[in-house]
């Protein structure tokens, strides 16, 4: 498994979380490929579906790590890139992962 995914399901271990994302990442990427498909069919006047699918989508993810306990993937780089501290993996979730080490 790439190294990328192990640390994203590392930060996504609890299952209603990881249900709420596999709603809303589709729904981010869809919103992405729609506004495309509207652009550059000229229509600016369905603005409203590919943001409605975006911020679906987002407040999706978004619960997911509310429920998680973590900061998002976004705002750990801004967090990171501002010197901030940030929740990567949720405490409850570290203290087990101490544990499967030892």
């Amino acid at each position: 498994m790439p190294d990328w995914l192990n640390r994203w399901l590392e930060r996504h271990q609890n299952p209603i979380s990881l249900f709420l994302h596999a709603i809303g990442i589709p729904m981010t990427i869809a919103a992405l490929v729609l506004a495309a498909v509207q652009l550059a069919a000229w229509r600016w006047d369905l603005w409203w579906r590919p943001a409605g699918l975006l911020v679906g989508g987002y407040f999706l993810q978004w619960l997911g790590h509310v429920i998680e306990g973590n900061d998002m993937g976004e705002i750990i780089l801004i967090k990171r890139r501002l010197g901030r501290p940030y929740i990567a993996v949720s405490p409850r979730y570290q203290k087990k992962a101490a544990e499967a080490a030892d």
